[in-house]
C-alpha cells in the first residue's frame, strides 16, 4: 500500500487513521468512516480499489463531485470512470464494456441508478470487490441533507452479499452513525472517528444588523481570495452577487434557478479563479474540492449544525488559515421555524426542531464555539479555549453588574416577555406595551439607559448560553431566570463576558485607543504569559490586552486603582491582583508616577496631585496621552486637527480636554466649547436632566449634538460650579 500511494498520489506516509483504514478494508470489513473535510477519506477506498482485484463501485451524490475525482484519478494514472444521467447512451455504453473488461478500477454512479434492474443486472456481471458510499449521512433521515435514493443502497447487499461497505463522511452525530449502520446493514463495522476538528478555521458569529457592510469588510480582508456566500434564496443570492459586484468584487451567483450551463460556467470561472466570490444557495458546494477557499460566510442562519459544519468546511482545505463566519439575528429562527410547522411528518418536525434548536444555541453562546462543535459531534474539546473563534479572541468585561440588572428585570416583568420587552424595560422606553403594563414604574426601568437596546439584547442571548437565562421555545420565546440564574444574583457571583460589537460601544470611552506607555505594556504582558502557562490557560484568560493597556496608561498602584480597570473584577483580583500591582510599582515609583495617572475622575472635579515639594507636577497629575494631547491645544490647535494628529478617536480626545479642563491645567479652553446657541440648549438640558449621563442629554437634543461637545460642555459646566 505504501508503495502504491507513492506511485499513485504521490505520498510517503498516511495521514491520521488512513493507514488503519486501509488494512481493514483489504481485510475485506465492513467500515465506517467519519473524518473532516479535508481529512483524506477518499484515499481510504481509492487506495485500496487499486490493491484488490476487481472493481470499486462508488456511490456520489453530484455529478460534479464525481467528475472532479474521476478526473484527478486520471491525472493520477488510475483508470476510473462515472456513469450519470448527463452522458450520451453511447457513453455510458463504452463505460460499461471497459467495466466488463476488467479495464477499470473504480466505477462512480449516482444513487438512484441503484434502484434500476438492467443497472443490478450489470452489477452482476461484473467482479465487484468493493463498495464505496460516499456522503454517507444522505442515508440518515436524521442527517442534515437525508436523500431517498439513498435508501436504494440496501439492494446492494442483496445483489452482492459478500461484498464489503466502506461508508464515509464528514459530519455524522452518533444518531447518524447508527443509522448509516442499520441502512447499509453493515456486518460488525470497524469504525473510525477522526477528530472532526478543523485547527486551521476561524469561526465567528456576527449579529444581522449592519450583516452587508460587515461582510464586505471581510471580504475586503480577503480581497483577491476565494470566498463562498451562503444565502437562503435564489432571488437573495442573484441581489446580493450583484451589490458585491458593484463593490467591485469578482461575484456571481449559484442557484437552481439559473439553468444547468450557466450554473457549471459559473461553478468552473470560481474554481479557475475567475471569480473571487460566489453568492450560493445549499445547492453549491458539496462537489467543490476547490483547496484554497478562505472565506466561507452564510449571509442567513443555516438550519442544523451539520449543515452549517459541512458548508463551512469548505473552506481551507489546503490546512491554511480561512475564516467561516456566520449571520443571526432573532428572525432566522422565526423563519426556519415557519417551515418547520409546514412538514407533514412528526418526525421530520421533531428532527428538524432539534437542529434549529442546536443551531440558534450556537450563534448565541458565549462559550467556545470549536468547542460547541466538537461536543455537538460527540467529541469532548482538550481545551475549552481555541484562540481562533470570536468568542475566545474577545476581550472580556466585568458584566456582573448588567447581568444582575437583565435577570431582576426578567424576574420583575414576571418572566413572561422576550428579549425587546425587557431591554425596552431596562433602557426606559415607555412604549405602548410597556406603559400598558405598568412596566414604566418598576425599580429596573430605566437602569440600564447607558447601554443600547441591541447590545442588552446580545447580552442576554450570551447569558443564555452561559445557562443563567432560559428561552422558551414557543414562537415568541420568552425569558425566564434558571436556577443557576438565581443562585447567580442570591450569591452575589462575579461573570466576565465577551465584548461584542454591539457592547463596544458601550464601553468605548474606558476601552478603546488609549495611548499607553509601551514598555509597561511589555512587562505586563510577560507576567501575563507567565501566570498563563502556570495555569495551563491561554493569555487572555488573565487579562486581555485592552486590560493590559488601560494599565499602562492608568498606571493603578491600589486594589481600588486595579479594579476600575475594564476586566478586572474581584476574582481577577484575588487571583492576579497582587503581582500586577508590584510590577506596575516597581516600574512607576522610580518615575514618580502616582497611583492612577490620568484616572482622576472628571466627575469628582479632583484637586490635582501635588509632588512631596509642593510644586504641581504635570508629568505625575496626567498619563503620556493626556500630555501629548495638552501639548497641542496649547499651539490652539482646533479640536479636529488634534483628533487627527493624534490618531485617537473624538471621544478619547474629548475626554483628554474634560480631565484638563476639570483639573485646571487647561486655562485658555473656551474655543473648544460648542457656540453660544447649542452651549445654552445643553445647559439647559443637564439643568433639566442631570450632567452623569450624557446619552438622555443627547437624545432629548434630538441627537443633533454630538457626544464630545456635550462632554465639553459639561465639564465647563462643572468647572464654573466649582469656582462658585
Amino acid at each position: 500500500m505504501i508503495e502504491l500511494l507513492k506511485r499513485y498520489f504521490g505520498y510517503d506516509e498516511f495521514r491520521p487513521l488512513q493507514s488503519e483504514i486501509v488494512d481493514a478494508v483489504m481485510d475485506g470489513s465492513d467500515t465506517l468512516v467519519v473524518m473532516p473535510t479535508g481529512g483524506g477519506k477518499s484515499l481510504c477506498y481509492q487506495l485500496p480499489a487499486l490493491g484488490l482485484p476487481g472493481i470499486t463501485l462508488v456511490v456520489s451524490p453530484l455529478i460534479a463531485l464525481m467528475k472532479d475525482q474521476v478526473d484527478a484519478l486520471k491525472a493520477n494514472g488510475v483508470p476510473a470512470e462515472c456513469l450519470n444521467s448527463g452522458m450520451s447512451g453511447e457513453e455510458q455504453s463504452r463505460v460499461q464494456i471497459k467495466t466488463r473488461r476488467g479495464e477499470l478500477k473504480l466505477l462512480y454512479v449516482a444513487p438512484e441508478r441503484i434502484a434500476r434492474p438492467g443497472f443490478q443486472r450489470f452489477l452482476e456481471s461484473i467482479e465487484l470487490s468493493l463498495i464505496a458510499v460516499d456522503e454517507a449521512h444522505c442515508i440518515s433521515q436524521w442527517g442534515h441533507e437525508f436523500r431517498p435514493d439513498y435508501r436504494n443502497l440496501r439492494q446492494l447487499r442483496h445483489i452482492t452479499p459478500e461484498t464489503p461497505v466502506i461508508a464515509l463522511t464528514a459530519t455524522a452525530t452518533q444518531r447518524v452513525r447508527d443509522d448509516i449502520v442499520a441502512q447499509l446493514d453493515m456486518k460488525s463495522p470497524s469504525v473510525y472517528t477522526g477528530s472532526i476538528n478543523r485547527p486551521n478555521l476561524r469561526y465567528a458569529v456576527f449579529p444581522n444588523t449592519g450583516k452587508y457592510d460587515t461582510l464586505v469588510e471581510r471580504l475586503r480582508r480577503r480581497q483577491g481570495s476565494s470566498a463562498i456566500v451562503y444565502r437562503g434564496s435564489q432571488k437573495g443570492c442573484d441581489e446580493l452577487a450583484a451589490d458585491l459586484t458593484e463593490e467591485g468584487f469578482k461575484s456571481l451567483p449559484y442557484h437552481a434557478g439559473l439553468g444547468s450551463e450557466i450554473r457549471q460556467r459559473n461553478q468552473d470561472r470560481f474554481v479557475r479563479d475567475q471569480v473571487d466570490v460566489i453568492v450560493a444557495t445549499v445547492a453549491f458546494g458539496m462537489g467543490i474540492d476547490k483547496p484554497d477557499i478562505r472565506l466561507v460566510a452564510h449571509y442567513d442562519m443555516p438550519g442544523s449544525i451539520e449543515r452549517y459544519y459541512q458548508e463551512s468546511g469548505r473552506a481551507g482545505r489546503d490546512g491554511l488559515s480561512s475564516d467561516c463566519i456566520v449571520f443571526y439575528g432573532a428572525q432566522d429562527r422565526e423563519r426556519e421555524m415557519f417551515f418547520i410547522g409546514r412538514m407533514e411528518s412528526d418526525l421530520e418536525r421533531e428532527s428538524a426542531q432539534s437542529k434549529l434548536d442546536a443551531m440558534v444555541s450556537y450563534c448565541q453562546t458565549g462559550a467556545c464555539r470549536r468547542a460547541a462543535l466538537l461536543r455537538y459531534f460527540g467529541e469532548e474539546p482538550s481545551e475549552e479555549s481555541c484562540d481562533s473563534c470570536d468568542v475566545c479572541e474577545a476581550e472580556t468585561f466585568d458584566a456582573t453588574i448588567i447581568s444582575q440588572k437583565i435577570l431582576s428585570a426578567v424576574i420583575r416583568t414576571g418572566e413572561r416577555f422576550g428579549a425587546t420587552h425587557v431591554s425596552q424595560v431596562l433602557t426606559g422606553r415607555r412604549v405602548k406595551s410597556v406603559v400598558e403594563r405598568g412596566h414604566d414604574s418598576l425599580s429596573v426601568f430605566g437602569i440600564a439607559d447607558d447601554y443600547t437596546a441591541k447590545s442588552l439584547r446580545e447580552i442576554m442571548a450570551t447569558l443564555v448560553g452561559r445557562g443563567l437565562l432560559a428561552r422558551s421555545d414557543s414562537q415568541y420565546p420568552t425569558l425566564s431566570v434558571t436556577p443557576q440564574g438565581r443562585r447567580f444574583l442570591k450569591e452575589r457571583e462575579n461573570i466576565e463576558l465577551p465584548v461584542l460589537e454591539s457592547t463596544k460601544r458601550v464601553l468605548r470611552d474606558s476601552k478603546a485607543e488609549l495611548d499607553y506607555d509601551n514598555d509597561l505594556f511589555q512587562k505586563l504582558r510577560e507576567l501575563r504569559t507567565r501566570l498563563a502557562s502556570e495555569r495551563g490557560v491561554p493569555p487572555y484568560v488573565v487579562f486581555g490586552d485592552v486590560s493590559l493597556r488601560e494599565m499602562a496608561h492608568y498606571y493603578p498602584q491600589s486594589e481600588a486603582s486595579l479594579l476600575k480597570i475594564n476586566g478586572v473584577g474581584r476574582v481577577k483580583l484575588n487571583d492576579f491582583g497582587d503581582e500586577f500591582l508590584a510590577t506596575i510599582r516597581d516600574y512607576a515609583e522610580p518615575k514618580s508616577i502616582p497611583d492612577g495617572a490620568a484616572m482622576a475622575s472628571p466627575n469628582a472635579a479632583k484637586e490635582p496631585r501635588r509632588s512631596q515639594n509642593g510644586n504641581s507636577s504635570r508629568k505625575s497629575r496626567m498619563g503620556s496621552s493626556i500630555e501629548k494631547t495638552h501639548d497641542l491645544l496649547r499651539e490652539g490647535l482646533p479640536f479636529q486637527e488634534v483628533v487627527n494628529r493624534r490618531g485617537l478617536a473624538d471621544s478619547t480626545i474629548s475626554s483628554h480636554i474634560e480631565w484638563l479642563i476639570e483639573s485646571g491645567d487647561l486655562k485658555d479652553y473656551e474655543r473648544y466649547l460648542p457656540a453660544e446657541s447649542d452651549l445654552k440648549r445643553i445647559t439647559h438640558a443637564f439643568d433639566t436632566l442631570g450632567d452623569e449621563r450624557l446619552r438622555p442629554v443627547h437624545e432629548a437634543l434630538d441627537g443633533e449634538v454630538a457626544y464630545w461637545k456635550l462632554r465639553l460642555a459639561r465639564a465647563h459646566r462643572r468647572k464654573r460650579k466649582v469656582a462658585q
